[in-house]
């Protein structure tokens, strides 16, 4: 199952840029045992600065063709790492070739584009910086694949 990460703002060199290759790189060599992945990232800005109508526009140019949508946002649902890696694998099993994970921008995901979501993930009731989102769905789902795998990262 391909993995999309969908997201509004550019991730440029640094600390985060690091953090995400890492997990990604990890994902890769994990995952591919369990068809997850590779993830592929596609990242939009809104140059003119017209708002989240605007950024839901270009997200949804970015999301592939019948992808399962899931956004991250504060009202989804909270989940464990491992009740995370068993929706990936139902998804992945139950034949889903593509989900794309949508993160917004610093005014969240507008309405209508919320309304498409199949799911919708929340890291808890605090909002978090889009960067430090994109981090943390990057480790989460390494951390889903060495779950699936058997793997002794995740300890529970």
């Amino acid at each position: 199952m391909r993995l999309h990460v969908c997201a509004v703002g550019r991730l440029r060199a640094g600390p985060e840029r690091d953090l995400v290759d890492d997990y990604y790189t990890r994902l890769d060599r994990t995952g591919r045992a369990l068809s997850l992945g590779p993830v592929s990232e596609l990242e939009v800005e809104d140059k003119k600065n017209l708002g989240m109508a605007a950024e839901a526009v270009l997200l949804e140019r970015a999301i592939p063709a019948g992808a399962l949508i899931a956004t991250l946002d504060e009202r989804g649902r909270v989940l464990s790492s491992p009740e995370f890696a068993e929706m990936l694998a139902g998804w992945r099993d139950g034949g889903r070739q593509d989900v794309a994970f949508v993160i917004g921008g610093a005014d969240g995901i507008d309405p209508a584009l919320r309304a498409k979501a199949g799911f919708s993930l929340s890291f808890g009731r605090m909002v978090w910086p889009h960067m430090l989102v994109r981090v943390m769905l990057a480790e989460q789902l390494y951390r889903a694949a060495t779950i699936l795998g058997g793997g002794p990262y995740h300890r529970a």
